[in-house]
């Protein structure tokens, strides 16, 4: 008795199938188009029209409009670390704002809006952030390390200093 209460309480976690795997896709795709134009207070029903699936498909991955927003946001976060991964494997010497540039990795992210910008959306952000913070932070030192080193910034940068600039030009653009 005691080893079937053990059995069950081992969980295999499974692999999504493919096409739950493309629905989720579909579903955080059109979810960031719809929250970048209209902001977070978007039909759900309407998110899962756009993408194609039902709306207990859309509620099977993502049970709340927070959860939405937090599984966006992760993922636009995710797709800017690898592109500044990219980024450092492709182009072989920064040079001020030209080809290499890490200018380029801030003012043309992987989405129609920075995950920065998103920030307002969340009512208790901190969880959230935390991990992201990290990759983001990483991803700028580098960019600016390998910056300094090719000569194209100064090398008394701050990391933080540009990358909130660049945010503030990043804001001041996507309201013009």
């Amino acid at each position: 008795m005691i080893s079937m209460a053990k059995k069950k309480a081992k969980t295999i976690q499974r692999k999504p199938r493919a096409d739950a795997e493309r629905n989720r896709e579909r579903i955080l795709q059109v979810a960031k188009l719809a929250f970048s134009r209209s902001g977070a207070d978007i039909s759900l029903d309407d998110v899962a029209k756009q993408a194609e699936v039902g709306p207990g498909t859309l509620y099977r991955h993502f049970a709340t409009r927070e959860a939405l927003l937090e599984a966006v946001y992760r993922t636009e976060v995710g797709r800017l670390a690898a592109a500044e991964r990219e980024f450092s494997v492709t182009l072989p010497r920064l040079t001020p704002c030209g080809p290499g540039c890490c200018c380029l990795w801030i003012t043309s992210p992987p989405s129609n809006s920075s995950p920065r910008q998103s920030t307002r959306w969340f009512e208790k952000p901190s969880k959230l952030f935390e991990p992201s913070g990290a990759l983001i932070k990483g991803a700028i030192n580098s960019l600016v390390q390998r910056a300094i080193e090719s000569g194209a910034i100064r090398p008394d940068l701050d990391p933080i200093d540009l990358l909130r600039a660049l945010v503030g030009v990043s804001n001041v653009a996507s309201t013009g």
